[in-house]
């Protein structure tokens, strides 16, 4: 494979609520597939992120945060978009609930 193959696309956002709309869009395709988030500490700032793509290319949607998520979850209103930070999986049927990984280390390297 060569490295036009893994090329990879970093999206950048300025607030959760964008961020969140990739994971909305993305559970309401065909497969179903739920991104996970997750967090990193790099270069002393927190990047939060998702992943997305396939063979061929991968997309990193990110932002920048003031701190670090303090809870394990993301509770995400599948009609409304609204959201908030849970500490454990909840029972709204009409909600993802969405955890929040922490990474020590990645090989991505963001602009």
């Amino acid at each position: 494979m060569t490295e036009s193959d893994n090329q990879i696309t970093y999206l950048k956002y300025k607030e959760y609520g964008d961020l969140l709309k990739v994971i909305l869009y993305s559970s309401q395709s065909v497969l179903g597939a739920v991104p996970l988030i997750y967090h990193q500490n790099y270069n002393g700032q927190n990047i939060i992120f998702i992943q997305t793509g396939t063979v061929g290319g991968n997309v990193i949607h990110y932002l920048l945060s003031n701190n670090a998520p303090t809870k394990k979850f993301i509770e995400l209103k599948r009609l409304t978009g609204d959201f908030h930070f849970v500490e454990k999986i909840g029972t709204d049927g009409m909600s993802l609930y969405i955890p929040i990984l922490e990474l020590e280390k990645s090989t991505l390297k963001f602009p």
